[in-house]
């Protein structure tokens, strides 16, 4: 796009080297005769006014093939540039398209791997530092916890572990170990800070004892943060051999959901495509962002499915699309498979950015089976695809024409 732009004015370059060539040319016709050889040198039989002539006639000639090989080069090198602005434009047309086959609600999972399973404890491993910053030469530290976005009662597990570099655990203290609110900036805190006990004994959420690892289990809601709307950082000093260490955590924490699920999701094969529509009450209207995933017969994942509209307070079915040609494309085992599905209202410009629904781990919802003749064939379209579209094959087009008048002789 913007090539019409780039090529106002560039006729007037692309003559400019022809300019200075016929310059260069004339300038070479008219000093050439001065160049001649002194009249004593030139043989009696040949008249002056001869020499003259033919030595203009000589300076001309060779004035115009060098206007006509310079010429050439200067378009030889303007149809290159253009055939280079054609391969550039003919791949951006080619990646948009394949990348907007499928609306952005419906897309391969596979596009996105962070995505796959949500529930999944976030682990780190990185150098051991002090307080100071600086790291612990061969030992790493070794951190989890079970999720960033926490919701009404439930729980959070952290772990934190010393390993050498052979991943061996090492002799680890905590030393001390808290969870606090973090407001927002220029706002005071409003609740006290709330001691953790890590430990190695497998209690209060950690799951084997005396493997090194130390853990703890934080139930904002029971906890001292039932009425905090907002980041809760989990802190941690530790020991090791005499050396000290530090990690932190954070979470954002909703007590209160905006909406409740209803149970239950009705299926519909609607335009060729398979909607799954859940149900939900809803307390806050807003902007709703749903995300589900979508597994085949054997367990594989294949799509990832995406609500975000405004929503009004009510009873309401927030509709998960999976798109025809996406399956027609994919072809997964029927029946397929809904799970672990997360739900928040999107707060724009405010902290936190969202407020959470519960969410549904695990699986949602089974379908029944369907013939891949049902779903259809066709590319996603809409006006905003259908415009980029037009501008991309137009700029292939310009690059293309010319290509081709470049392509032609002087």
């Amino acid at each position: 796009m913007g090539v019409m732009r780039q090529q106002r004015g560039r006729s007037v370059w692309w003559l400019s080297p022809l300019v200075i060539v016929v310059a260069w040319a004339l300038w070479q016709g008219i000093d050439e005769p001065r160049a001649a050889a002194p009249l004593a040198s030139v043989p009696p039989s040949r008249p002056v006014a001869g020499r003259a002539a033919d030595a203009t006639s000589s300076g001309a000639a060779a004035s115009a093939a060098s206007f006509t090989a310079s010429a050439r080069q200067a378009r030889q090198a303007q149809r290159e540039l253009w055939q280079q602005r054609l391969a550039r434009a003919q791949a951006a047309l080619a990646a948009y398209r394949e990348s907007t086959r499928y609306p952005y609600e419906s897309q391969p999972i596979a596009a996105h791997p962070d995505q796959v399973y949500p529930n999944r404890p976030i682990d780190e491993d990185h150098a051991l530092r002090r307080p100071d910053g600086k790291a612990t030469e061969g030992v790493r530290l070794r951190t989890s916890q079970e999720r960033v976005f926490v919701q009404g009662s439930e729980t959070v597990r952290f772990t934190v572990a010393v390993v050498d570099e052979n991943a061996k655990p090492l002799p680890l203290r905590i030393v001390r170990a808290s969870a606090r609110e973090l407001p927002a900036p220029q706002t005071a805190a409003t609740h006290a800070d709330l001691p953790l006990d890590f430990n190695d004994e497998g209690r209060l959420g950690d799951a084997t004892a005396g493997d090194g690892v130390f853990s703890v289990q934080l139930q904002p809601s029971t906890q001292g943060f039932a009425d905090l709307f907002g980041q809760i950082r989990v802190e941690v000093f530790l020991e090791f051999r005499g050396q000290q260490g530090y990690t932190y955590f954070d979470i954002l924490y909703t007590p209160e959901s905006p909406a409740d699920w209803q149970g239950g999701v009705r299926e519909a094969l609607e335009d060729g495509s398979l909607n799954f529509y859940l149900k939900a009450k809803v307390r806050e209207a807003g902007r709703y962002v749903v995300t589900g995933r979508v597994d085949d017969a054997d367990g594989k994942p294949f799509a990832l499915l995406t609500f975000n509209e405004e929503v009004a307070a009510g009873a309401q079915e927030f509709r998960l699309p999976l798109y025809g040609k996406l399956v027609r494309d994919g072809q997964p085992t029927f029946p397929l498979r809904l799970r672990d599905v997360d739900a928040f209202l999107l707060r724009q410009d405010a902290f936190p950015d969202r407020s959470l629904m519960p969410r549904l781990v695990g699986p949602v919802h089974t379908t029944r089976s369907y013939p891949l003749a049902s779903f259809s064939q066709a590319d996603w379209s809409s006006e905003e695809r259908d415009r980029y579209l037009g501008e991309l094959t137009r700029d292939v087009d310009q690059a293309k024409t010319r290509v081709d008048e470049l392509g032609h002789g002087p």
